[in-house]
């Protein structure tokens, strides 16, 4: 009952909101992609709801446990270093985005600053990772929704989810947003809950005992795998914190994004910090941390301390809620990509042509279409593959979030060689900031080469040998017009 009453209200403020922005019908220019500009429509308010439903996904809740056994209690210090890595690459992103207003995503940023390679190569990278993740995102919620319902197989619950997901896509990019606003806002509120009631049993622990924070010691001490089970651990940090970068893509959508961008990004990280740092510190004070599997969420034995009934199925609808959430800003972010990359494309053919056409909504709803596709592919893999497969998914994905990271971190640096308005954004800690992020990711990058799985680590290097083969053996100064900073 209090699953289908949160659907039904879910549904009911999706259908009841109400829009100030007018309708417009196809006109020749929406056709013609030489012509084809996304609306700005996008507030601060829906960006960050988008990068915290992009951020806050199976990593957490899938993730956590393996987070936990992998590197023990220390798990709380790789997330607080991923996190302090991640903030100060915003810092900067949202440094450049202030300086370049009409930039439209990574490579709008990069292109200018690191040449067409660097912008090419940021733009593929970022959607070969959401194009992964999606198919790593609709698995897992489709073997979660299993769980109520056994018989149903698993192609048809992708593809009511691939329906659902795909026509929200093609609607306004209001729409889009709104629906992730809410889906994000149910997620945000059950953790929140989790923390209060994780605060409340560390404190009764507190009163009744000697050894509240024994866990934290005990059991191998603070490091039991030591240095190797610490980079090991970052391989799912990285996973986890991928999407919060999301608001880089949204540029091109954004109403005044010299004064949006920097205001989100700051809001944003610190919320995204403490969702994964205040849960974790919980999970490893309350639970030894190599009594926890991932067979069992650490959210539902955390509810299962305080006697809640149903505490399995409620963790259950919230992971599932936040597998589509991501898979919603995963669309997105994969679509619009697309239809940057193409129209930037001067070696215009049909299919360039028709990924940067857009609807009445101003949607790239081709673009949109053709990442839908991802959902589908999702399915044979786990049919070839196995439950396996969402582990060596996390390893590629982390791999492709780590490179752009460093290019982003790259990006900073030399923008500085760019005079800019006194009156714009400036990261108030520079240089220090960038150099420690770049320093921290050439370390945890050698560090997660030497401990993920071959197999990963060869398929990856493989994806990224084609891509900039493709680069190199084609007219390169035709994939990306020479551009200058524009404010």
């Amino acid at each position: 009952m209090l699953i289908q009453r949160t659907f039904l209200f879910l549904i009911f403020k999706i259908k009841t909101v109400r829009y100030r922005e007018k309708e417009f019908a196809m006109t020749n220019k929406t056709k013609n992609n030489d012509n084809a500009h996304l609306q700005r429509s996008l507030t601060s308010r829906h960006i960050t709801m988008l990068a915290l439903g992009g951020a806050i996904g199976a990593g957490l809740f899938k993730g956590s446990a393996n987070a936990v056994h992998t590197a023990g209690p220390s798990v709380i210090l790789c997330y607080l270093l991923g996190g302090l890595i991640l903030l100060f690459i915003m810092q900067g992103m949202a440094e450049m985005a202030a300086n370049n207003p009409s930039a439209t995503g990574f490579s709008g940023l990069l292109q200018p600053i690191l040449g067409p390679f660097a912008a090419y190569l940021v733009d593929w990278a970022y959607f070969t990772m959401w194009f992964v993740d999606l198919t790593a995102e609709a698995v897992a919620a489709a073997s979660f929704i299993q769980i109520w319902f056994p018989t149903v197989p698993t192609w048809l619950i992708v593809l009511v989810i691939a329906v659902v997901i795909s026509g929200i896509n093609l609607l306004s990019v209001r729409w889009f947003a709104e629906t992730e606003y809410w889906l994000a806002i149910m997620k945000i509120a059950v953790i929140i809950f989790f923390i209060f009631a994780g605060i409340f049993l560390i404190a009764r622990n507190m009163m009744t005992t000697n050894h509240a924070f024994v866990n934290l010691t005990v059991h191998g001490g603070f490091f039991p795998h030591g240095a190797f089970g610490f980079l090991s651990a970052m391989l799912i940090v990285i996973y986890s914190f991928a999407g919060s970068e999301l608001i880089g893509i949204t540029l091109g959508e954004v109403k005044d994004p010299q004064k949006v961008i920097p205001h989100a990004v700051h809001g944003i990280m610190f919320r995204i910090i403490s969702f994964y740092l205040i849960p974790f510190f919980i999970i490893v004070t309350l639970f030894p941390w190599d009594q926890l599997t991932d067979k069992v969420s650490p959210f539902v034995s955390v509810f299962r301390l305080l006697n809640i009934p149903f505490a399995s199925d409620i963790v259950n609808f919230v992971i599932i809620l936040a597998l589509i959430s991501s898979i919603n800003s995963g669309i997105y972010s994969a679509s619009r990509l697309l239809f940057v990359q193409n129209q930037r494309n001067k070696r215009q053919t049909k299919v360039t042509t028709a990924l940067t056409r857009l609807n009445k909504h101003f949607v790239p709803y081709m673009a949109v279409l053709m990442c839908s596709l991802s959902l589908f592919a999702g399915v044979l893999l786990t049919y070839f593959i196995g439950n396996t497969l969402f582990d060596y998914l996390v390893g590629s994905i982390s791999y492709t979030i780590l490179v752009i990271w460093i290019l982003l971190c790259l990006g900073h640096i030399r923008s500085r060689r760019y005079k800019f308005d006194d009156t714009t954004y400036h990261v108030s800690l520079y240089p220090w900031t960038s150099y420690f992020s770049l320093i921290a990711l050439v370390l945890v990058f050698f560090g997660i080469l030497f401990s993920t799985n071959i197999i990963v680590t060869v398929l990856t290097i493989a994806i990224y040998v084609g891509i900039c083969a493709y680069y190199y053996f084609t007219q390169r100064e035709s994939l990306y017009e020479k551009s200058k900073i524009n404010k």
